[in-house]
């Protein structure tokens, strides 16, 4: 990914809040993750996360709002880092069965919305 793509997302997402207060925009079109509707969220966070403070990931929930309560699952995993929720043994072993059990379980519900 370009330094410039990369530094202009971490300006715009965690330092001007942009998208919180409805202001991001890209070529042109509003950011609204409130207009998504349909699918599943889940974010994961990790305990000791120095980079992304605990509750950054979490805030997802509040701003997809269009996506109804019951698709949205949120972990905060005790004794993780930042990179820690992507690799490792606790990716493995804690996160993972998580995330495969979540895709698994949100594939199922489309694919009966879709049948009946």
């Amino acid at each position: 990914m370009p330094a410039e793509f990369y530094l202009d997302t971490i300006a715009n997402v965690f330092q001007r809040f942009l998208m919180p207060r409805g202001l991001w925009k890209v070529d042109g079109a509003e950011v609204n993750p409130a207009a998504i509707t349909r699918g599943s969220l889940f974010t994961v966070e990790g305990e000791l996360d120095d980079i992304a403070g605990l509750g950054q990931t979490e805030a997802a929930h509040d701003l997809c709002s269009g996506i109804p309560k019951r698709y949205h699952r949120h972990a905060m995993i005790h004794g993780v880092g930042h990179y820690g929720i992507f690799s490792g043994r606790r990716w493995r072993e804690l996160i993972y069965p998580q995330v495969r059990d979540f895709i698994a379980k949100a594939q199922h519900t489309e694919d009966h919305k879709t049948t009946t």
